[in-house]
């Protein structure tokens, strides 16, 4: 048995361990509260965004017979030989199985889809899930081309994709999580986008944990393109929260003072979602076409900075749940080592005692 100032010495440590957990589940419930607000600011653009579209899809054709095509590359589908994957994860620790979690659905997703012969490629956003691919997955390789005519007054440039492995890494997002900026989301959908009309890419799946409230979270699989439905979200799901995981959420959430759950529609919200369903023909200022080239782009930003947002408040909700649970367990520590010094102490006490009275009894 541990002599009594051992056991002093590691209850001191025990302690200052639970003040550290403590101050970081505070930490992250302050965090997941803003990261929520966050959340709810940006439904009614969303919604209202998805409701000009389905408006103007329903008021024209899709298909342009002039042309021959479709109106807009992102809603046209074709065989999926090239698939890129965002694989959207944290950008810390502490936060239980949150990143592993993903990490592991990625990779299943990953592995179906090599079983069908098709190709990947991965955009990681979050130092995390770069970490997850830094060594086992090699980078793509680009040629920059540029041709240059008329005497130097034109010039045509080109990136031209040399693929050496099924599994390349597209593009790494190291800061895309810090602080969600909607321009650098803006720049990546761009660069999708391009890559998607251009063929080098046939379809783009996102991997992130969706967060509805802290005691509802699950990590899913979403396509988002082609774009089949306007407004609505094409998921699989790869892992539901089981019970014990929604209680201890859920107990740390109230310790925390943090609502279980979100609020339900608001005014604006139900607005959007009624904005355009009036059975009148619209006099388009401009032509449809034009319209979807102008808002699809916008739409697809929508879509990622929206699982963005869910992934980042689902990081908090982990690390807080973690931290609730380690420094409830770093009480339970305390009061067992507690317990053993005091037995101890007594120990010694008594063994003092009886050497006394023994060399009492002697004299």
């Amino acid at each position: 048995m541990a002599n009594v100032l051992d056991l002093r010495r590691r209850i001191r440590s025990v302690k200052n361990t639970r003040q550290i957990t403590k101050a970081m589940k505070m930490v992250s419930a302050a965090k997941l509260r803003r990261a929520q607000e966050h959340a709810l600011q940006a439904r009614p653009y969303a919604q209202m965004l998805a409701s000009v579209l389905d408006s103007v899809v329903r008021r024209s054709d899709l298909y342009n017979e002039e042309a021959g095509k479709i109106m807009h590359p992102l809603l046209m589908e074709r065989a999926e030989n090239n698939v890129l994957v965002l694989v959207i994860a944290g950008d810390k620790g502490f936060a239980g199985g949150f990143n592993a979690n993903i990490g592991k659905a990625a990779q299943r997703f990953i592995q179906e889809r090599r079983a069908m012969g098709q190709n990947v490629d991965l955009e990681p956003i979050g130092k995390k899930a770069i970490a997850f691919y830094k060594k086992s997955v090699p980078m793509a390789v680009y040629e920059h081309k540029e041709d240059r005519y008329d005497n130097d007054l034109a010039r045509h440039i080109e990136e031209i994709r040399h693929r050496a492995a099924p599994v390349e890494i597209a593009a790494e997002h190291p800061t895309l999580l810090v602080k969600a900026n909607i321009s650098e989301i803006a720049t990546l959908t761009d660069s999708i986008i391009a890559r998607y009309g251009s063929a080098e890419i046939d379809s783009v799946y996102i991997v992130y944990n969706e967060f509805k409230s802290v005691i509802s979270q699950r990590v899913v699989v979403e396509k988002l393109l082609p774009i089949r439905k306007l407004g609505s979200h094409e998921m699989t799901v790869m892992e539901e929260m089981t019970e014990e995981q929604k209680e201890a959420a859920g107990s740390a959430a109230r310790k925390s003072g943090v609502p279980l759950t979100l609020p339900g529609e608001s005014a604006y919200e139900r607005e959007a979602k009624l904005f355009g369903t009036a059975n009148v023909d619209y006099i388009f200022d401009q032509s449809p076409d034009r319209i979807f080239r102008f808002l699809m782009p916008r739409y697809v930003t929508t879509q990622i900075f929206h699982a963005i947002l869910e992934s980042i408040a689902a990081e908090h909700a982990a690390r807080m749940t973690a931290t609730d649970a380690a420094t409830k367990n770093a009480e339970e520590l305390i009061e067992q080592l507690s317990l053993t010094m005091n037995r101890a102490r007594q120990a010694a006490i008594t063994k003092e005692i009886i050497e006394i009275v023994s060399g009492a009894a002697a004299l």
